[in-house]
C-alpha cells in the first residue's frame, strides 16, 4: 500500500492465508499426546454470510460440493446461523484429517466464489481430561492459530490455560504473537 492509497483513503484487504490451516492435522498428534487434549469429532468454519442472490446460491452451491465428497469419507455437514449475522457449517467425523480437509474445501470455494474475505475463522473443539473444552482457533486473515478456553462465569475466559497452551504446543502450530489479537468466539454450535 503506497502513501497515494492511504491519503486517497484506499485500503488492501489482506486476503485469507488458507494454507497454514493444514499445520493443524500434523499438531494433532502432539495437542493429543504432549497436552491431553482430545477431538470432539467435529470442526466448524465461520463466515459472514450476504444476502445477496449470488452469495445464496454459492452457499448452495458449497453445502452440496461439500456434502458429495464429504459422504464417501463419513463426514457429516449442516449449516447453523448465530445471532451476530455469521453462519457456521459445521463439519462432523471421526478422523480428524477429513475435518481439515473439508474446513479447506469449504474456505476454497469461498474464495473462488470471490468471498473469501468474508471468511472469520475456523474452529476446532477438543476436550481436557477434565471434559472441560478447549478451542483452538484459525484467523484466516491473520494466517495463525490461538487457543481459546471459555472459564464457567457468563463469557469468562481462562487466560492462564491459554497462555500455558500456547506455551506448551511451541513450533507445532503456526500462533498468533498479539494477544490482543486472541478474540474469544461466545456460543459456539459446536
Amino acid at each position: 500500500m503506497g502513501l497515494f492509497d492511504v491519503l486517497r483513503g484506499k485500503r488492501e484487504l489482506k486476503q485469507p492465508a488458507s494454507d497454514r490451516l493444514f499445520a493443524m492435522a500434523t499438531a494433532y498428534v502432539a495437542l493429543e499426546g504432549s497436552l491431553g487434549l482430545k477431538t470432539t469429532g467435529s470442526a466448524a468454519i465461520v463466515f459472514q454470510q450476504l444476502e445477496t442472490s449470488d452469495f445464496a446460491t454459492l452457499a448452495k452451491d458449497m453445502q452440496e460440493l461439500i456434502g458429495a465428497t464429504t459422504e464417501e469419507a463419513g463426514t457429516q455437514v449442516e449449516t447453523k446461523a448465530d445471532t451476530f449475522g455469521y453462519r457456521w457449517m459445521i463439519l462432523r467425523d471421526s478422523d480428524f484429517e477429513d475435518l481439515v480437509t473439508g474446513i479447506n474445501a469449504i474456505s476454497g470455494e469461498l474464495e473462488v466464489g470471490g468471498y473469501g474475505d468474508r471468511i472469520l475463522a475456523a474452529v476446532f473443539p477438543f476436550e481436557d481430561e477434565t471434559g472441560r473444552r478447549v478451542y483452538w482457533i484459525y484467523n484466516y486473515k491473520r494466517g495463525a492459530f490461538y487457543p481459546f478456553v471459555p472459564a464457567g462465569g457468563e463469557q469468562q475466559r481462562d487466560n492462564e490455560r491459554e497462555l500455558r497452551f500456547k506455551a506448551q504446543i511451541g513450533p507445532e502450530l503456526p500462533l498468533e504473537p498479539e494477544l490482543e489479537r486472541w478474540f474469544p468466539l461466545w456460543d459456539i454450535p459446536l
